[in-house]
């Protein structure tokens, strides 16, 4: 079973994000804690714990997980071991913004039990960081770097975001060489999305950003992912780069379609054909948390032709692909004539330029 924990703190709403977070200049660390561990003691009585009872991996996201004192964490980390076996070798992961990371909290982590960072960089250029409503600057991430090396974490992620406008020119070769310079274990490219509602949303339908071309972003794309192979990354999934033996146990979980539980407000859970939600905002989440009740917003049993479209959609996100026989004979055949999917024994996977093109693939079927 995979264990997620949403936490919805942030300092600021940056300017593409369409989380569900709570903007709090001061973190209730101590009651968020309280709250996330009365859920966890609610979820015990699910049945979905029968096939699955040891925690295989936990995972802070957010929101700012970094925003909450480590103590607090720490707190939730203990009762989960209390309650339930964890894995001896359990990935355990906190989301961080790099200014987020002092010599204290990376300290507070690690007596926590946590053993991975995923460092939110998104950019090293000073401007891009204040267009994207950052509240690091490019000169504290090798900072945190060498703090969390420091403190004994030898697995760190580093978020890079790729694509954003042409107007803003920001070299994306530069980036992608100042973070392997730091000599992260893992890296995630993410393309930027406009969503509407967010800044850049309302940017985009004023007319004062052009979004980029997609040949360009595709070209960044494909550039990151040569690049990344040169210097021994294994790009083992549409959005994820690893060295050797760091490949995010967690994520690949869900890619698996492993059983997953999550707490907290927004989080997502599921097993089998089950899924459930969360209650999206904070406040309506810890209202009906603390007065007992089951925080959860909604839920659907998945029929055979969506789980069959989920483990294809998952399935081809990843190098190891899906059984051939879960594509069309034509299908395989026009995919791997076009380069955008190979034949690996008897499975058939993506390659980078296929995974450009993945939605659209995964209709087709």
């Amino acid at each position: 079973m995979l264990l997620y924990v949403h936490v919805p703190f942030c300092a600021r709403r940056c300017s593409y994000c369409d989380f569900a977070i709570a903007v709090r200049r001061v973190v209730p660390s101590d009651a968020f804690a309280t709250d996330v561990v009365a859920e966890w003691r609610l979820r015990q009585h699910d049945p979905w714990w029968a096939e699955s009872p040891e925690v295989e991996t936990i995972y802070f996201g957010g929101g700012t997980p970094s925003h909450v004192d480590p103590g607090a964490l720490g707190r939730i980390l203990d009762v989960v071991r209390s309650g339930r076996a964890v894995a001896t070798t359990a990935e355990i992961t906190i989301e961080t913004n790099p200014d987020d990371v002092t010599v204290a909290n990376a300290a507070g982590w690690r007596e926590a039990g946590i053993n991975r960072v995923s460092l939110g960089v998104q950019s090293f250029d000073p401007r891009v960081l204040v267009w994207m409503h950052r509240t690091h600057t490019a000169d504290q991430v090798p900072v945190a770097v060498e703090l969390l090396r420091g403190a004994g974490f030898v697995n760190i992620s580093i978020d890079l975001i790729y694509g954003l406008p042409e107007s803003l020119e920001r070299d994306w070769s530069a980036d992608l060489e100042a973070g392997l310079a730091l000599g992260p274990e893992h890296l995630s490219l993410y393309a930027l999305t406009v969503e509407s509602g967010t800044p850049l949303g309302k940017w985009t339908t004023r007319g004062t950003v052009q979004p980029l071309q997609d040949d360009r972003v595709a070209a960044e794309y494909l550039r990151a992912n040569a690049r990344l192979r040169q210097s021994g990354f294994e790009h083992y999934e549409v959005s994820n780069a690893a060295r050797p033996g760091f490949r995010a146990v967690h994520n690949a979980g869900y890619w698996r379609r492993a059983s997953f539980i999550g707490l907290g407000p927004s989080a997502h859970s599921g097993a089998g054909r089950e899924r459930r939600w969360n209650l999206r905002e904070y406040e309506e989440w810890r209202r009906a948390v603390e007065g007992g009740a089951d925080p959860t917003d909604g839920a659907e049993s998945l029929n055979e032709e969506q789980l069959l479209l989920e483990q294809q959609y998952l399935g081809l996100r990843t190098d190891n692909g899906i059984p051939r026989e879960l594509v069309p004979e034509d299908k395989r055949a026009m995919w791997q004539a076009e380069g955008w999917a190979e034949g690996v024994g008897d499975r058939i996977r993506l390659t980078p330029e296929g995974w450009l093109r993945l939605d659209a693939l995964v209709a087709s079927l």
